[in-house]
C-alpha cells in the first residue's frame, strides 16, 4: 500500500514543505494524532509567506480546514464523480474522521479485486482499426482473434460474439436446446449461466456443488437427470476446473450435450487438457474483469463444424452465407466489433505472461494463507489441475467473519468480493427444479471471499493483503 504524505498539527510549515517535496504530490494531509484536521498545498505555503508569515510558523496557520473528504466505504463511482480540476486528491476517512487512504484520479488508492492489463499492442491495433476505417463487425482482427482461439484449443471451430452471456445463449440454441428441455447447471454460479438457458426457452435445473472444487457435482447431477434433460453445463468457477472426466462420462452415459462455461477459466486445465475442449461447445467471456478483456465480448468454440456454421448464421441476423440480405431463419445481432477483436488479439499475444503471473499469485497466496486459523479451505489443487486463478477464493470457518473481514480490508484499501448467491435463493429462479440438498452451495456462498487477483499485483501487495487478513482474523477471533 502506498505511503500517504502527512504531517501533524504540531509540525511547522517548514516540515510540510519537506513532506510535499518528498512525495511530489503538491499536497500534504494534516493530522491531529490519526484524525484528519486539514490539508496544505504548496500554494497555501506560498500565500502564507506572501502575507508575512514564515516557514517556522505552525502548520495550523497555513492549512485549509474546509477540505473535501469522503467515507472510506464510498464506492468507486462516487469517488470518481467527485474528482475535478480543483479536487485532484480525495482523503478517505473512517467513522471517527481518521485518515485511512487517499484517492487520486488514477485509481491507485485501492487494490482492486481485478483490473485489465493493457500493456501490449492494444492501442496500436485499435488505432489501426480507426485509421483503416474498419471499426464495426468486419475486419481482419475478428478473424485473427478467432484463429488464435482455434490455435489454442486444438481441433475446434471458434466464433466471436458480443459478450459472454450471448455466447451461452447462442451455444444453446445452436444445439437445438429450447422449450421443454432441461439443462443441469451448478447452483453456485453467476446468473448469466441460468439466464441463457431461460432465454433459450429451456429450464435450468440447479445442482449441488463439490466441497473441494466448488464446481458441479457429478453425483448430484446424475440424480437430476430425467426424460427432459438435454445437457449438463459445467461452470469452471473462479478459474477452478470441474472434474471433467466424471462429467464427460455422465454425459456420454445418458447421451447428453456437455456445455462448458469457461467465462472465468481461460487457460485452466484438467489432466493437462484445456477446459473448453471436453464439451460439445464451450463459451468464454472478455468482460473488463476477465483473464483477458475486450471491454465486452465473448467466444464460442465448437467441436462440430456444422453446429458452428449454424451458430454463425444465427449470430448474423440469420442471413444466408451465400445470398446477401436473404434470411432463412430468425437470427440475432451477436457480432463482435473489429475494435473489440483488436484488443483481444493484443491480449492473446501476452496470454502466457498473464497466466504465468496469475499462477504465481495463486502460489504466493496459497503459501501465505495455508493453515491460517479462521480459514477452512483454499482453492483445490492437485497434480491433475492447472488453475488459471481468475480470482483467488478462500472459505472462512465462520460466515459471521466474512462481512467484518470485507469491511476491515476495505478500510485498509483492499477490495474483496463475496462468492455468488446460490441461484435458487433469488426470485427469478425459485420455481425451477433443484437438488434436494444444497447445503454446500449455501455454506460456501456465506463463507466464501474472493481476494485481489490482477496480474498487476506485486509480492508487496500480496504480503500486505495476507498480513492484513491474518491480523484481522486474530483480532476478531
Amino acid at each position: 500500500m502506498k505511503v500517504i504524505p502527512k504531517v501533524y498539527l504540531n509540525n511547522s510549515i517548514r516540515d510540510s514543505v519537506v513532506v510535499i517535496n518528498r512525495f511530489s504530490k503538491q499536497i500534504a494531509f494534516v493530522l491531529d494524532q490519526a484524525k484528519l484536521v486539514g490539508v496544505v498545498t504548496d500554494g497555501d505555503v506560498r500565500r502564507h509567506i506572501a502575507n508575512g508569515g514564515n516557514l517556522d510558523d505552525k502548520i495550523s496557520l497555513a492549512m485549509r480546514k474546509d477540505f473535501f473528504a469522503l467515507p472510506v466505504t464510498s464506492d468507486l463511482k462516487t469517488i470518481r464523480e467527485n474528482f475535478s480540476k480543483r479536487i485532484r486528491y480525495i482523503p478517505l476517512v473512517d467513522e471517527s474522521g481518521c485518515l485511512v487512504d487517499v484517492a487520486d484520479p488514477n485509481g491507485n488508492f485501492r487494490i482492486p479485486v481485478h483490473e485489465p492489463s493493457m500493456i501490449g499492442n492494444e492501442l496500436k491495433y485499435v488505432t489501426q482499426c480507426i485509421e483503416e476505417n474498419w471499426i464495426s463487425s468486419q475486419g481482419k482482427f475478428v478473424s485473427e482473434f478467432e484463429f488464435q482461439f482455434e490455435n489454442l484449443h486444438y481441433n475446434t471451430n471458434a466464433l466471436s460474439v458480443s459478450n459472454g452471456t450471448v455466447a451461452l445463449h447462442l451455444a444453446l440454441i445452436s444445439l437445438g436446446i429450447g422449450p421443454g428441455d432441461e439443462v443441469i447447471l451448478p447452483n453456485l454460479t453467476f446468473a448469466a449461466s441460468a439466464n441463457a438457458v431461460i432465454h433459450a426457452g429451456a429450464s435450468p435445473v440447479f445442482c449441488e456443488i463439490e466441497p473441494d472444487t466448488w464446481c458441479i457435482s457429478a453425483i448430484d447431477a446424475k440424480k437430476l437427470i430425467g426424460p427432459k434433460t438435454k445437457a449438463i453445463m459445467s461452470v469452471h468457477l473462479y478459474g477452478q476446473p470441474c472434474k471433467m472426466m466424471e462429467i464427460q462420462s455422465l454425459c456420454e452415459q445418458y447421451d447428453l450435450f456437455l456445455i462448458e462455461d469457461c467465462a472465468e477459466a481461460l487457460g485452466s486445465k484438467w489432466n493437462s487438457r484445456l477446459v473448453g475442449t471436453f464439451g460439445e461447445v464451450a463459451t468464454f467471456s472478455f468482460f473488463g474483469n476477465k483473464t483477458i478483456s475486450t471491454g465486452e465480448g465473448g467466444m464460442i468454440i465448437f467441436k462440430n463444424s456444422k453446429t458452428a456454421e449454424k451458430a454463425k448464421i444465427l449470430r448474423d441476423h440469420g442471413m444466408s452465407k451465400d445470398k446477401r440480405y436473404w434470411h432463412e431463419v430468425t437470427g440475432y445481432n451477436y457480432r463482435m466489433t473489429n475494435l473489440q477483436a483488436a484488443v483481444g488479439v493484443a491480449q492473446m499475444e501476452k496470454l502466457d505472461l498473464i497466466l504465468d503471473k496469475k499462477r504465481k499469485i495463486l502460489k504466493e497466496y496459497t503459501q501465505k494463507l495455508n493453515g491460517v486459523k479462521g480459514i477452512s479451505r483454499l482453492p483445490f489443487l492437485d497434480k491433475k489441475i492447472t488453475h488459471s486463478n481468475w480470482l483467488f477464493g478462500i472459505i472462512l470457518e465462520k460466515s459471521s467473519t466474512r462481512d467484518t473481514l470485507i469491511k476491515q480490508l476495505l478500510g485498509l484499501g483492499i477490495e474483496t468480493r463475496s462468492f455468488f448467491y446460490p441461484l435458487h435463493t433469488m426470485p427469478p429462479y425459485r420455481r425451477f427444479k433443484r437438488s434436494t440438498d444444497l447445503k454446500i452451495c449455501n455454506e460456501l456462498s456465506c463463507k466464501g471471499l474472493l481476494l485481489p487477483s490482477s496480474m498487476n499485483l506485486s509480492s508487496f501487495d500480496i504480503d500486505f493483503i495476507t498480513k492484513s487478513i491474518v491480523d484481522i482474523l486474530k483480532e476478531y477471533g
